[in-house]
């Protein structure tokens, strides 16, 4: 029963990013990951900058945000961010307020060179429920 839901929850989640990006499809290690999330349908414009702990880019359409302890928030980009995924890149944005903003800019930077390898817009965040790992799940049903 778990499986298919977690199978469920990784379809619910490619299914928003084939619509949101077009012909884009996500990949089965970004969907996994994902899947350890609900989606709350509560979105926000703007992210305090103190708040952020970190940007993870999980593909080049996808960043999982994490702010404070254990708070997520789903960020789907405007078109992709070539390379934002890679290892050797870091994200890096400018902005003139203390607030991380839809439509703010992020360009993804190649770590040895200092060389920009592309950029994007970025979404609404989207705040994300962790799920209960097993383990919690079994002793919520004893």
């Amino acid at each position: 029963m778990r499986g298919m839901l977690i199978g469920v929850a990784v379809a619910a989640f490619a299914g928003v990013a084939c619509a949101s990006n077009g012909s884009y499809e996500m990949s089965e290690e970004v969907s996994a990951r994902l899947a350890e999330f609900e989606q709350t349908g509560d979105y926000q414009t703007c992210l305090g900058l103190r708040q952020i702990n970190q940007i993870k880019a999980l593909d080049e359409h996808n960043f999982l945000v994490r702010v404070g302890v254990n708070q997520y928030y789903l960020n789907r980009v405007s078109g992709f961010c070539n390379g934002a995924d890679s290892t050797f890149n870091r994200l890096q944005y400018t902005t003139s307020i203390s607030q991380l903003c839809r439509n703010e800019i992020v360009s993804v930077v190649d770590n040895t060179t200092g060389f920009t390898t592309g950029s994007c817009s970025l979404g609404d965040f989207e705040r994300l429920e962790k799920k209960p790992d097993a383990a919690e799940a079994e002793t919520d049903d004893s």
